[in-house]
Formats: structure tokens, sequence, C-alpha cells
């Protein structure tokens, strides 16, 4: 008898759990949401202004915005780049570390002296 009961109850929940969401929970957010890392964000840009601001996902930088290369921890101060712009910036170690290697994002094709 408990068998019959546990598929009624299973029968009446069903239509009460929620739908999938296309979007998830943890990826594929949107701009605005917030996340922390930033494989979550659809842009895969976790941004945060400050180190005790909640991050949030960010577009890319565009041409001549500042940027970071690299992200150690997976949260940005500055975006990446945009796809095909590179992040023309210190690369060191040391600027890995503390977050603070920023640069412009610049087109590698484009002929400006820079």
């Amino acid at each position: 008898t408990l068998v019959p009961c546990l598929l009624l109850a299973l029968l009446l929940l069903a239509p009460a759990l929620p739908a999938p969401d296309k979007r998830g929970l943890i990826f594929n957010l949107d701009t605005g949401e917030l996340c922390l890392q930033s494989a979550q964000c659809k842009s895969g840009c976790c941004h945060r202004g400050s180190g005790l601001s909640l991050a949030r996902c960010a577009p890319k930088a565009a041409e001549f915005q500042e940027c970071s290369p690299k992200s150690l921890y997976g949260v940005y101060y500055k975006c990446p780049c945009e796809s095909g712009l590179t992040c023309d910036a210190d690369k060191t170690i040391v600027g890995s570390i503390t977050n603070s290697d920023f640069g412009i994002c610049k087109d590698p094709r484009s002929s400006s002296g820079w």
C-alpha cells in the first residue's frame, strides 16, 4: 500500500516542480547577474569594482578600453578584451597575483604605432 501512495504523491507534485531553465542557475548568466567565476557568465567576464564589492557578469572590454590579460582567480577588476582584440599589458607574475596587470584593448592587425 506504500508504493501506490508514493506514486500518487509523485504524480500530484510533478506539476509543482519547476521546469528546467535554459539559462541555468549557475552557468550562462546574463550581464549584471551575481557570479563567482567568469566561466558562469555568458560574456566570460565576472567583474568586481573593488575587493569589497560583489562580482557581477559584465561585457568584455572593447577596443581602447582598459582590460586584464588573464585572471588567476576567475574574477576580474577589468574584463578581458572582446574576441579579436589583445590586451596590451605588463604580463608579469606579480601583476597577475595582485590583479593589477591592466592594459588597453587593441586590434593586433591595426597599423597604429601604439
